[in-house]
């Protein structure tokens, strides 16, 4: 094979790069970045789907992320890869964070203080997949908390992607009328007078 490794990579350093980028988070932020504002299409339809996978990352449904996100961004008009790419918000590193913030929250919304029951109880059903057995502990207070923590953190982020991809748009869209004049202008001085 013609780009294949001299010496395979162990599953451990395959791992790791999962968890930590090797050269570092600034350059996959920047890349995520680079992601979103190159799509074609409108400011609109971007900064929605973005929006939707946001939300959606806010939800306690791992493994419908992605589902859900498209749904929403189907159903406000968002573009579909703005939404996969709004769903890395959801990550190893923030899920710990949103979901001890979306439980505190929609705990005090439901019960005014939560009581996540006896741990045992909770391991034992998720170890059995029981979805009955933790919904009205930990499931339910999840979903109550992370809806409008995720449409306020989905609302701010369109916000700032519209912003930036409208921004973003003007100036490619000038510098690219400007390198098609000088095209125009070239073409016109290269032409031999009549």
């Amino acid at each position: 094979m013609l780009f294949r490794r001299r010496k395979p990579e162990r599953f451990l350093d395959k791992a790791r790069l999962w968890l930590w980028p090797r050269v570092s988070f600034r350059r996959s932020f920047l890349y995520f970045k680079k992601r979103v504002l190159r799509l074609h299409a409108t400011p609109h339809a971007i900064a929605a789907g973005f929006a939707a996978g946001v939300l959606a990352s806010f939800t306690p449904f791992i493994g419908f992320h992605f589902l859900l996100a498209f749904a929403i961004a189907y159903l406000i008009g968002g573009n579909m890869a703005s939404a996969a790419i709004g769903t890395a918000v959801g990550n190893p590193l923030t899920f710990p964070l949103i979901w001890a913030i979306t439980y505190e929250f929609g705990s005090e919304i439901l019960y005014g203080r939560g009581e996540l029951g006896p741990v045992h109880h909770v391991g034992h059903a998720l170890r059995e997949m029981d979805v009955s057995a933790i919904w009205h502990p930990l499931l339910k207070p999840m979903l109550v908390g992370g809806l409008p923590i995720g449409l306020l953190a989905g609302g701010l982020s369109y916000w700032v992607i519209h912003a930036g991809v409208k921004r973003f748009q003007t100036r490619r869209d000038a510098r690219l009328a400007g390198i098609s004049l000088a095209r125009a202008e070239a073409a016109l001085s290269r032409r031999p007078l009549e």
